[in-house]
């Protein structure tokens, strides 16, 4: 597939890196030569330097047959004037936009080919936002994602010392709780992955990745770990977007404040929120903190665009008393060297984010797709199409697919129905299928499972 992408930031930096292992022709534009140089050093892709949106420069990068438009820059309206043009002048079958205002989000009649022509919105500020909703949702996860509109979710936990299940094998957990079906998908120890067969021994400190229906997760969380009870108290470090955001859908269930420097904001913040606590000062005031009880907080969430701010903040909040806190790192590499010690939950957005893109790169019918592990691994929803003859999985058991190695099937969703992944199971035309797979290079095999051929026998 041949794709350009527009932006060498951390969003588009990230996607050139996943996409150019996997047998795509990659164009990068931006304005920065240092940035595309720094690319160019590290993966086999096209740079042009130059303003995206320029038609002479989307022509040089190839923008005349390309299948894939992704614009990434930091600019919406450079994002959006590059859709038009491609759409204009190159008919560019598939345009993905990246819009992070609410003033263009909230008119969706902008975004038509008979308006601005982008075929795929993405708002990283909006993507985190539900992301750390779903980790407040469930207090203990790591990681919660949803598959077929929330039906079934994936849920990575810490297992530890005193959890029903460290010590035991897997097949333990399902003599323990009949009435509930689960699958354990991956374990992740010491920081290798283990595909998990029912004799696996979960160890304290596994990183354990289970797929059940929505209803069951809390159960199942309780298996491998002391239950925490649920957040109240809510302290948001930033007043920015996706404070702003997150307080938002918060605030009426839960009692939520926000801590923001800059004066003029704080007043915006007030005027848009209803029940939230604005409070004009630094993250990283030890007086602010003791002065609003921080150790009440049941999460403190440090949100600025400052990883040192967030970073700083979240350690004294932690020292003074904050229960859990979650920490948004923009800088990949500081993701790993912060998570699990006074820092509960790091978070890097691009990561978040590059699911939401992927999902349109993939071939065959992929609906969603995760990225884990700070992209070493995926987590892939992707819907059964044909029948026995046409198709490598419909009319078969999930015991007779012959999955790529390192992939495995969690779970498979019918309708509204979700079954857990057993040998068993037959596997129908229009079955959503949720699969991890965490040896990336199998992607295209894993892709090649899904699409419908004439025949193949």
């Amino acid at each position: 597939m041949k794709i350009i992408i527009l932006g060498a930031g951390q969003v588009g930096g990230t996607l050139a890196e996943h996409l150019a292992n996997e047998e795509n022709d990659i164009t990068v534009v931006d304005i920065s030569e240092v940035r595309l140089r720094e690319l160019q050093n590290r993966l086999d892709i096209r740079t042009v330097v130059g303003t995206a949106s320029y038609p002479n420069i989307l022509r040089q990068a190839g923008g005349e047959d390309a299948d894939m438009l992704i614009a990434v820059t930091s600019s919406d309206e450079i994002n959006m004037i590059a859709c038009q043009v491609a759409h204009s002048l190159f008919r560019t079958p598939t345009k993905i936009g990246r819009v992070r205002s609410t003033a263009y989000l909230t008119r969706k009649s902008l975004f038509s080919n008979d308006a601005i022509p982008v075929d795929v919105l993405i708002s990283p500020e909006q993507v985190v936002t539900d992301h750390i909703r779903r980790l407040i949702e469930y207090p203990g996860a790591l990681q919660v994602l949803d598959f077929a509109g929330g039906l079934a979710q994936l849920v990575a936990v810490k297992a530890y010392y005193g959890g029903p299940l460290v010590g035991q094998e897997l097949g333990f957990l399902r003599r323990h709780m009949p009435d509930i079906d689960t699958r354990v998908a991956a374990i992740y120890r010491r920081d290798r992955p283990i595909i998990p067969s029912g004799d696996t021994v979960i160890e304290a400190d596994d990183e354990v990745f289970f797929i059940a229906a929505r209803k069951d997760i809390r159960t199942v969380m309780g298996e491998l770990r002391k239950v925490d009870r649920d957040f109240r108290r809510v302290v948001i470090a930033g007043g920015g977007n996706i404070g702003e955001r997150l307080a938002e859908t918060l605030e009426h269930k839960h009692q939520v404040k926000i801590i923001e420097h800059d004066l003029s904001r704080c007043g915006t913040l007030s005027e848009r929120l209803d029940r939230t606590v604005v409070l004009h000062g630094s993250a990283t005031s030890k007086r602010l903190m003791l002065e609003e009880n921080i150790e009440d907080c049941d999460i403190y969430c440090a949100l600025t665009n400052d990883d040192e701010v967030n970073i700083m903040s979240s350690m004294l909040a932690k020292r003074l008393g904050a229960k859990k806190v979650l920490t948004l790192i923009n800088n990949a590499a500081y993701v790993d060297l912060v998570q699990g010690g006074e820092i509960d939950i790091a978070i890097s957005p691009q990561q978040t984010t590059i699911g939401s893109l992927l999902t349109h790169v993939r071939r065959g019918d992929i609906v969603n797709v995760h990225s884990l592990r700070r992209g070493a691994a995926e987590a892939i929803e992707a819907i059964a199409h044909g029948d026995k003859r046409s198709s490598r999985v419909v009319g078969r058991t999930i015991g007779e697919v012959d999955l790529p190695s390192g992939t495995s099937i969690g779970a498979i969703v019918r309708g509204k129905e979700v079954l857990i992944a057993h040998d068993d199971v037959l596997i129908e035309s229009g079955d959503h299928l949720i699969l991890f797979v965490i040896d990336k290079r199998r992607i295209r095999d894993v892709e090649r499972l899904f699409q419908v051929g004439l025949t193949f026998f």
